[in-house]
């Protein structure tokens, strides 16, 4: 009887897993962005939940059709009227003039720039939008899978419409928007400008009255730019879908849960409403054994260590300019180099730096033998040096970069140059001081101790809001009632005019009894002469 008995009970135990397991429609962003929602999902999958990947033929980051993915995925692909290589191509016209051509460019010029940039990706993303809302046997497919939860990354247009119309909990996961316009003017996240810096501004959060200027400037110019964009632009289409007036606002307001991928060793303290997680760091883990030829490139290094050099999933290369002054620089240190790199082979590439076009860039950082990291100052990259302790050299490139490296430089654990006007030797100087300077190191663990510090990871944390949204229908007990009110509900205008219209009132009262006692008076004062 008791041969049986085990195998009972397993056959039960894993029915009651199967049949708690969830299922969550995604909509990942594209390069990091990707990478980052990967790890939730992994994690989700490992929990026994069903993944589905909602992808358009045209993603330039995701192989929907690799087998490993395809394993533990289910990939939904649709068509969409654009080839990949046309996206690809409005990606890389935005980072080049954004790296190399905005320090010339004058404001006319810039404001052009993004005004085209925002132009195409919104013609391409509503191209997405009317592939998936307007095709009747996708939309179909979607409601008869019975999903639990949607889980979008708003860099896709139309995921948080998608879930509106098939009436499911909305999970967004957020790495920042510019001047926080999406997390304060949709999730009502509150940021006063007095003391939380407008993205990508690389202020602290003691700013001086210029830097507050600023900030405010620029608070107001994004709220009223954003509102002004998407109303003239994306706002038409979802109240098209609806059939009633919407808004994008509304639309993603109505989130039950923000994942939002920064914490605060790095991100300055700010208001939070309920809703909204801090999980900066949940691609994070510990590094696995490296492959043989790594390995033995980091045992040739001696006592020396490596360097470990990558300008991100987007930049993997960089102008031939640039390229020998790094080049140059990397062969004067005495460590070894291990250096993402597609471009053409610099002409001054020394003997002591590897060229690869892929690196396990955490497992390399999880390394004790790296001494440092040179890099653009992406999120991604920029915790996992965090996590892992290791100093470090930033170029930033563009978008949130020069912020992510600001505040670690002002945390004493990394030196930033500027990609315009970094010579050799800076750079030489730079990778000496952050390797040989102890005060690097030191403050890197501190900032990793504070990051790995907490009641539950940052991965862990993320797939609990993401189970807890699905066991529980949603997350509406969170969410700010703030999102139900008007402008002028919201700022209390209504209450401040009734109270204006009292005391005016009152006021009014008082001085029409005032004067007409005052005029008894001297009526009675009259009199009494008389």
């Amino acid at each position: 009887m008791k041969q049986f008995l085990l195998p009972s009970v397993l056959i039960v135990l894993l029915g009651v897993g199967v049949a708690s397991g969830g299922h969550v429609l995604v909509f990942p962003g594209e390069y990091s962005h990707w990478l980052n929602m990967r790890s939730i999902m992994d994690e989700l999958v490992r929990r026994n939940h069903s993944v589905t990947v909602l992808v358009s033929d045209a993603s330039p980051s995701i192989n929907y059709n690799d087998t490993r993915d395809a394993a533990k995925f289910n990939f939904i692909v649709f068509r969409v009227p654009f080839s990949r290589a046309e996206i690809h191509g409005v990606t890389e016209d935005f980072v080049y003039f954004s790296t190399y051509k905005s320090q010339q460019a004058s404001v006319l010029q810039k404001m052009m720039m993004m005004q085209n940039w925002l132009r195409q990706a919104v013609h391409f993303g509503l191209l997405q939008c009317d592939a998936m809302l307007k095709n009747q046997e996708l939309m179909a497919t979607l409601r008869d899978a019975r999903f639990d939860a949607v889980l979008l990354d708003p860099m896709i247009m139309c995921g948080d419409l998608v879930a509106d119309v098939l009436d499911l909990p909305l999970i967004v996961s957020l790495r920042f928007s510019f001047g926080n316009a999406i997390e304060r003017l949709c999730g009502h996240a509150m940021a006063p400008p007095s003391y939380v810096p407008a993205a990508p501004l690389p202020y602290r959060d003691n700013m001086t009255f210029s830097e507050r200027l600023v900030n405010v400037g620029l608070y107001v110019f994004t709220s009223a730019m954003s509102q002004w964009f998407w109303r003239t632009n994306i706002d038409h289409y979802y109240s098209e879908i609806k059939g009633r007036p919407s808004s994008v606002c509304e639309s993603l307001g109505r989130a039950d849960i923000w994942l939002i991928r920064t914490f605060w060793d790095i991100t300055p303290p700010r208001p939070a409403p309920p809703n909204f997680k801090y999980v900066g760091g949940l691609h994070c883990k510990p590094g696995k054994p490296l492959p043989d030829d790594l390995e033995a490139f980091y045992e040739s290094s001696g006592d020396a260590g490596v360097v470990v050099v990558s300008f991100g999933s987007i930049v993997a290369n960089v102008t031939t300019g640039l390229s020998d002054v790094i080049a140059t620089a990397l062969g004067r240190i005495p460590q070894k180099v291990i250096w993402r790199y597609k471009g053409t082979k610099p002409k001054s590439l020394a003997s002591n730096t590897k060229i690869c076009d892929w690196i396990p860039q955490n497992d390399l950082l999880a390394d004790p033998r790296t001494r440092a990291f040179l890099t653009h100052g992406g999120t991604n990259g920029l915790y996992e040096a965090v996590y892992h302790a290791v100093p470090l050299v930033g170029v930033p490139l563009f978008a949130d970069q020069p912020e992510n490296l600001a505040r670690l430089q002002y945390r004493g654990a990394a030196i930033v140059l500027d990609i315009h006007s970094m010579t050799s030797d800076e750079l030489t100087d730079a990778l000496n001081a952050v390797v040989n300077e102890p005060r690097y190191k030191n403050n890197m663990q501190r900032l990793s101790e504070l990051h790995r510090d907490r009641p539950l990871s940052a991965l862990d944390t993320a797939v609990f809001w993401v189970e807890f949204v699905m066991k529980h229908g949603g997350a509406r007990h969170l969410r700010l009632a703030s999102r139900d009110l008007n402008w002028v509900q919201y700022h209390s205008l209504d209450v401040a005019a009734a109270l204006l219209a009292v005391i005016m009132s009152s006021c009014a009262l008082c001085w029409a009894v005032t004067c007409c006692l005052l005029r008894r008076c001297r009526r009675r004062k009259w009199e009494k002469q008389d």
